[in-house]
């Protein structure tokens, strides 16, 4: 044996590698094989307990909605529009003035009676599916930060998203599929891949980006069809690939960069059968088209279930690129316009799922990144466009639902203060949320760790509180 093997190098090597296998078990890593590859990092696995759900659908409204003209009604408002407020307007990002009533209309929906703006008339039919929480809150009132927190758990510092950290937790069902797949129509939101990083986390969990703007699945998955070369011959460039790392291994260390670069090889691979299929919506009857809607909100939302129901863990479904929610002007409008391309294609989403047996087992979660404050937006040069019809960002605030997944649909769980401001009641922070979402999965959140630069991360860092009260 060499005298000059590292400590790992002579594990990896003894006893046909099982040592490296122990020593990465012991250190919170994904086993390595004796081949000197790694083992299947998707490999289905099972979570720390039993639960139905095992995929999850983010529907994620980037740029900011407004909880008080969506889920969470204040009518006071109009009682102190156009006054100003005793100790001046709550401090926010930008300076804001008085009361800015909602301009939509509320009605009560469901057994349940919960209110729902006009604005959502197809996810209202499905409310008693549905858990409100409208006593959110959050860190800080700009996007890039509450984007990383919502996404990766942490404002600030590189880490993984919660669909890498699903898909760690509990592998693949599809090997032909990605396993994380975002959906976000004409090109990124802001933080851009970030907001699907693996962080520390091996490259084969971070999220697939695929633009569902674009008319064919050949545009939306490019190179989805390898046109130049026969099935047979990339079939063994795969191999000889894979041959010559195991013979490289052999006298270097196990590169987990490198493995997870060759398994989305693979992948890519595996995928010109089964993607072609699952993306092309074309391929469902035109009854199921129709009730999901024209658009591209539309064609997302379906693809989503499609995914769904092909096995893919995570699916995040933006709604567009850059923040098209942030609606500091002309918020009637924009509101209105934003909700009447996706509220269809939400409510079908859950009537889906329901009807095909899937809600049970698919959380899905909606919301943005923050809300929007309950007074009016003032004019500030090179902020906003000084028409005085809009709300800015509020993170003291605002609402995210949840359905299917063993949530205990037909409730609202907390609430914001009398004009709309801050969450008072029953207070959840986004790491409670997480907390609460990896519960539905099968998790318990303080567990489900990676080891990395000497010590245990998680999703939750050192935070986060389980909400029972969501979990049916």
């Amino acid at each position: 044996m060499d005298p000059l093997l590292s400590r790992r190098e002579m594990l990896t090597r003894c006893g046909m590698g099982f040592g490296a296998m122990t020593l990465g078990t012991m250190l919170g890593a994904p086993a390595t094989a004796s081949s000197g590859g790694a083992a299947d990092w998707l490999a289905p696995k099972a979570p720390h307990f039993p639960v139905k759900a095992k995929h999850v659908i983010h529907l994620f409204m980037n740029g900011g909605p407004s909880h008080l003209d969506t889920f969470d009604p204040k009518p006071i408002l109009e009682k102190y529009a156009g006054k100003p407020l005793e100790g001046g307007a709550p401090a926010t990002e930008r300076p804001t003035g008085a009361p800015l009533p909602s301009p939509f209309k509320f009605k009560k929906h469901g057994q349940s009676g919960i209110e729902v703006s006009e604005l959502f008339p197809h996810v209202a039919e499905c409310i008693d599916d549905i858990a409100v929480v409208r006593s959110m809150y959050a860190d800080v009132p700009n996007h890039e930060p509450s984007l990383l927190l919502m996404n990766c758990g942490e404002a600030r510092l590189p880490r993984p998203s919660f669909g890498s950290w699903l898909t760690y937790g509990l592998g693949a069902e599809n090997a032909n599929l990605p396993a994380f797949v975002v959906l976000c129509p004409g090109g990124f939101p802001i933080q851009e891949t970030q907001n699907w990083q693996s962080g520390f986390l091996p490259g084969v969990y971070q999220g697939s980006y695929v633009d569902p703007n674009s008319e064919t699945v050949e545009r939306m998955i490019e190179h989805v069809r390898n046109r130049a070369t026969p099935t047979s011959a990339q079939a063994a460039q795969l191999e000889l690939m894979r041959r010559l790392e195991e013979h490289r291994h052999v006298a270097a260390e196990f590169d987990p960069a490198l493995e997870a670069r060759i398994q989305s090889f693979e992948l890519g691979f595996r995928m010109q059968s089964e993607a072609t299929d699952a993306f092309d919506v074309t391929r469902e009857p035109a009854h199921v088209r129709e009730m999901y809607g024209p658009g591209v909100q539309g064609k997302q939302m379906l693809i989503a279930r499609r995914l769904v129901e092909r096995g893919v863990r995570t699916v995040q479904v933006w709604h567009g690129a850059g923040q098209p929610w942030d609606s500091h002007d002309d918020l009637e409008v924009q509101h209105r316009r934003l909700a009447g391309e996706c509220d269809q294609a939400i409510g079908a989403l859950l009537k889906d799922l329901k009807q095909r047996g899937l809600l049970e087992e698919t959380l899905v979660l909606w919301g943005g990144e923050f809300g929007r404050t309950p007074t009016v937006e003032l004019p500030k040069e090179g902020l906003n466009a000084g028409k005085i019809n809009g709300r800015d960002h509020n993170h003291y605030g605002f609402t995210v639902w949840m359905a299917g997944g063993g949530v205990r649909g037909g409730q609202v769980y907390g609430a914001t203060d009398e004009l709309g401001f801050k969450a008072v009641e029953n207070r959840v922070h986004v790491h409670d949320l997480h907390a609460t979402m990896l519960k539905l999965l099968g998790f318990d959140h303080t567990k489900l760790t990676y080891r990395h630069a000497g010590r245990d991360f998680r999703l939750t860092d050192v935070h986060g509180t389980v909400v029972e009260s969501l979990i049916a």
